[in-house]
């Protein structure tokens, strides 16, 4: 017997909105700690070292993940906000059609949440607050924030996820 398609997203139960406390927690933690970070430490000049190998700073980020592009004349803020906003709405259909699925849908809700974080900042600011600066030995992971670490996990809960066996039906 040929396999039958999935019944549609809207008569199986709960769709992967029901995630979306998640998004909206890494988005309200995100900017909260980006504006206790502008109001506590001055931009490029202060740094509260926390252990020996992660320090509190406040940098701007005109690039994307790592800094990448930022040294670019300033096309990177609306393609880096359109990419956040379209990227934001495929989450959102994607969390709306999804059933029975918590990981990747766990996995959307962090992503959603750290890139309309990361939205905001440049709608904002015009770039991105980092403030989460790890070391070793005298070299620094490029800083980062909330929002990073949420669509990073999320990216690796995907990966992680591509490799479920389907549910048989």
């Amino acid at each position: 017997m040929p396999d039958t398609p999935a019944a549609p997203a809207a008569a199986t139960g709960r769709s992967g909105l029901a995630w979306l406390w998640l998004a909206a927690l890494v988005l309200v933690l995100d900017q909260i700690s980006k504006v206790l970070v502008m109001n506590q430490l001055t931009a490029y000049q202060e740094v509260i070292p926390l252990t020996g190998f992660f320090n509190l700073v406040h940098v701007h980020n005109t690039g994307a993940a790592f800094s990448l592009f930022a040294d670019q004349p300033g096309w990177q803020r609306g393609f880096f906000m359109t990419v956040g906003v379209v990227a934001a709405a495929l989450m959102l259909y994607l969390m709306r059609q999804t059933r029975g699925r918590p990981v990747f849908c766990l996995a959307l809700a962090l992503i959603l949440g750290g890139a309309v974080g990361n939205v905001i900042d440049r709608a904002l600011y015009g770039h991105v607050i980092d403030f989460l600066d790890f070391h070793v030995a005298g070299w620094h992971w490029p800083a980062f924030n909330v929002a990073d670490s949420g669509i990073t996990v999320g990216a690796v809960l995907l990966v992680l996820d591509s490799f479920r066996k389907p549910d048989k039906a």
